[in-house]
């Protein structure tokens, strides 16, 4: 029987319910009234549907897990965990995941399926094929944003569409970072993650990708994005997070080093929350939001 902990290290939690979070975000820029029991559906299918990624993501790569030093102690290298128990224990929580997704509406069901047919059968493999794997991993990780719209809405237009290409575009740096931070261990299990040299060539596609969210997030500010709106005072909050964010990128391009990587790595586990809890707390602000 598993234990709790190593279940914990199988879905990785922290990393689930960061990207749950994004899902709540979406939710509640979109919607103008709590549903408490959608508002349920989408946690736990959203948690799910995650948890479930990252168990067949560890079954996949468990093999190469243990050759390096940050994975090797997950349960399926050191056997604490069989095969068999991960296959099931994932499937089972993507079949409830998919289920409490589509008990919200048939395009929130659609997209949660989506996300973990192109996290496991495509992102995963091609990790140790090409860097594009970043490219296509950054589709399954931009759902959740928009996801929480579609589920408030039953509806894709700009507004989802803009959420969603906010989170695609901060995977580049946000992953890049990470690689940059962790090349060593990767190449040890053969991952090609970079998209090139820990060298000024990678290091200045870091500095476009978060340069090109700072218009971006603002956008909704200039009243072109349907029901998606900020007003002059969050988009000022938002650009003020998006110069941060950029400057710490050029800091990488300027220096080239770990230590530069692992500020840019930090930087953009702040920077995606924050904004998203601005756009939140300007709809609750504006008096848009009715608990």
């Amino acid at each position: 029987m598993p234990s709790f902990a190593d279940v914990v290290k199988l879905t990785k939690v922290r990393l689930t319910s960061s990207v749950v979070f994004s899902a709540i975000a979406g939710y509640f820029i979109a919607a103008n009234q709590l549903n408490t029991l959608l508002l349920i559906y989408l946690v736990l299918g959203g948690f799910f549907v995650v948890a479930a990624s990252n168990g067949f993501n560890q079954l996949i790569e468990k093999d190469y897990d243990k050759l390096m030093q940050r994975t090797a102690d997950r349960p399926l290298p050191t056997k604490r965990m069989s095969s068999s128990e991960v296959f099931w224990i994932s499937f089972l929580m993507a079949l409830l995941g998919i289920f409490l997704l589509y008990k919200i509406n048939f395009l929130t069901g659609f997209f949660g399926t989506l996300s973990i047919f192109l996290y496991v059968l495509i992102y995963t493999p091609l990790k140790r094929v090409s860097p594009i794997s970043v490219f296509v991993g950054a589709f399954p990780g931009a759902i959740p944003f928009m996801l929480g719209w579609v589920a408030a809405t039953n509806d894709f237009d700009i507004e989802p569409g803009i959420l969603f290409a906010i989170q695609f575009i901060w995977q580049f740096p946000h992953f890049w970072a990470i690689a940059w931070v962790c090349n060593d261990d990767y190449e040890k299990a053969g991952f090609i993650m970079l998209p090139g040299k820990k060298d000024k060539s990678t290091a200045w596609k870091n500095v476009v990708y978060t340069f090109f969210l700072i218009p971006l997030s603002v956008l909704p500010v200039f009243g072109i994005t349907g029901n998606l709106q900020l007003s002059l005072i969050s988009a000022i909050f938002v650009l003020i997070a998006g110069i941060w964010f950029f400057s710490i990128a050029l800091n990488l391009y300027k220096k080239l080093t770990d230590e530069s990587a692992k500020k840019l790595m930090f930087a953009s586990f702040i920077y995606l929350p924050s904004i998203q809890l601005i756009f939140v707390l300007d709809k609750v602000m504006r008096g848009l939001f009715v608990i």
